[in-house]
């Protein structure tokens, strides 16, 4: 498994809609195998394809509880109404979290990386880290989610360049153990 590089805000292709996959083969696997390790290495939760370059409609996710996966060409179902408001991060956004406000509850048909179909739920963190990564599949940034001062700040942050030179951990915001970083 290789480590891919991993796209940081201002990259085009992370504003692109990924294509549907469509060759269930050797290649998407070993795509999935190495988003994986990359998400891993990484200390994320989930990790979009055209977060490393690729635009294809294929993400990866884990949970604590060492649930895991990869799902492509996912397609939301039905949210709850309810909703849960959480700190959330992203890869893309390195050192950022803010609170995002996302259903409580998703339902999805996906593909594995075989190509067959199911239907699966998430809830609370997993329903976030699936909404998270199709948003990324679409074009859309956790940062278009946020509070009006919130996304200004994030953008003040951003452009003192702290996504590439993230301040020490001490001045960095405390990350809840249930924050994600997808």
């Amino acid at each position: 498994m290789a480590l891919l590089p991993i796209r940081i805000f201002g990259d085009p292709i992370l504003r692109e809609r990924a294509a549907e996959v469509t060759g269930f083969d050797v290649a998407l696997r070993r795509l999935a195998d190495d988003m994986l390790a990359t998400m891993r290495a990484a200390r994320g939760a989930g990790l979009a394809a055209n977060q490393v370059g690729v635009l294809k409609r294929l993400f990866t996710w884990e949970v604590a509880d060492e649930r895991h996966g990869a799902y492509a060409n996912p397609e939301v179902l039905e949210v709850s109404e309810e909703i849960q408001e959480g700190e959330e991060g992203c890869l893309s956004f390195p050192g950022l979290f803010y609170p995002t406000i996302r259903p409580l509850r998703a339902r999805l048909r996906v593909r594995d990386v075989t190509g067959d179909e199911h239907e699966i739920e998430g809830e609370g963190l997993l329903a976030r880290i699936f909404l998270h990564e199709i948003d990324h599949l679409n074009g859309v940034l956790f940062i278009d989610h946020l509070a009006r001062h919130d996304r200004k700040e994030a953008m003040r942050r951003i452009r003192a360049g702290e996504l590439e030179h993230p301040p020490p951990p001490e001045e960095r915001p405390a990350r809840a153990p249930d924050s994600p970083a997808a």
